[in-house]
């Protein structure tokens, strides 16, 4: 069972073209949980309308 602590992902991986698989750890030092997950879209909400490309902004 996992800790109540939030959990960072550390790198992920796309397996196919809508889901990637992500690689977590636990950030409680104590507790040191590490497991992988999958991340997909269910469905839109809204989608996007027309993408303008940008120049990237220079500091």
């Amino acid at each position: 069972m996992l800790s109540n602590y939030t959990a960072h992902f550390r790198s992920s991986l796309r397996i196919s073209t809508k889901t990637k698989e992500r690689y977590n750890q636990c950030q409680n030092i104590n507790c040191g949980a590490t497991f992988v997950s999958h991340e997909s879209v269910a469905r839109f909400i809204s989608k996007p309308g027309e993408v303008k490309p940008v120049n990237p902004h220079l500091n």
